[in-house]
């Protein structure tokens, strides 16, 4: 190779950044952070943004074989959450897909997000949706949404793949935007996305704790937080032996508590008590596997 063309092959490389928070500026930043990390079977209507608004258009926590995309033969875009990432900017990979699926053909498939354009970025999910349109998460019992309603029962490798992924499935329920109740095994728990600053929400989470009301009732406690995507994600502990549907009001109250914690913090900084329980709620953060 020459040297001018090294020099203009060096031109197309677009530097690939790492975004830490990529749905930043989305309404929908908790729900698309729940469905990437902890969401096994959850599916939603996306809203897209200029030409495509009429589209229709469904994204998924994961596809069959965890595909970026496909299309189905009544032309019903899917897009899928859990994916390799090809970039450091989760976002730019799933507006990638999100582009190829709205101008592929009916039956199409991208097994891993397109960048076959180097000198092409392409546009984020900023650029695609309507930033400030929320995100309604269904989430399933199992994976029969994969396949179409008209569609016969599946068989051989296909009927295989689809029970394995039912298999895997931990039975989980939302009970509010970005709260989402999950039974892991032996354990119950409620994972809770919060689409704030890391900082604040662990004063806020502090002046509860301090208060003795960072709990969702007796038997319930704080288990720690663990960051997704730029974003803190608390836990609590929970009895397992209650239905999900039995934390959706003490949530909603937990949540309450919070939004007043926040506004408290604009007035009043943290006394002595609440700096001592911070210092313990950071000690507890973990790694979610």
């Amino acid at each position: 190779m020459g040297k001018a063309a090294r020099k203009k092959e060096r031109k197309q490389k677009v530097r690939d950044v790492f975004v830490g928070r990529p749905f930043e500026g989305l309404a929908a930043e908790p729900e698309l952070i729940a469905m990437r990390e902890f969401v096994p079977s959850g599916t939603a209507r996306l809203s897209l943004a200029g030409d495509n608004a009429d589209r229709k258009v469904t994204i998924a926590s994961v596809l069959p074989m965890a595909a970026a995309a496909f299309v189905r033969a009544d032309g019903e875009v899917f897009v899928g959450l859990q994916v390799q990432t090809r970039s450091g900017d989760i976002s730019r990979d799933l507006g990638r897909a999100l582009t190829w699926a709205l101008e592929a053909e009916p039956g199409a498939v991208l097994s891993v997000p397109d960048t076959t354009s180097p000198s092409q970025p392409g546009e984020r999910l900023q650029d695609l949706l309507d930033v400030d349109a929320p995100l309604e998460v269904e989430v399933h019992e199992d994976f029969s949404w994969w396949l179409p309603d008209d569609e016969d029962e599946p068989s051989g490798e296909v009927a295989m793949s689809l029970q394995r992924a039912n298999d895997a499935i931990m039975p989980t329920e939302r009970l509010s935007p970005g709260a989402y109740w999950v039974l892991a095994g032996e354990k119950a728990h409620l994972r809770w996305v919060w689409p704030a600053e890391e900082n604040r929400l662990m004063q806020a989470l502090a002046r509860l704790s301090a208060a003795g009301t960072l709990t969702l009732g007796d038997e319930t406690k704080f288990a720690g937080s663990f960051r997704a995507h730029g974003l803190l994600v608390p836990v609590w502990d929970l009895d397992p032996e209650a239905h999900a549907r039995e934390w959706a009001e003490p949530a909603k109250q937990l949540g309450e508590r919070l939004e007043e914690a926040f506004a408290s913090l604009d007035d009043t900084p943290l006394d002595a008590a609440e700096r001592r329980a911070r210092d313990g709620l950071i000690g507890r953060q973990f790694t979610l596997r």
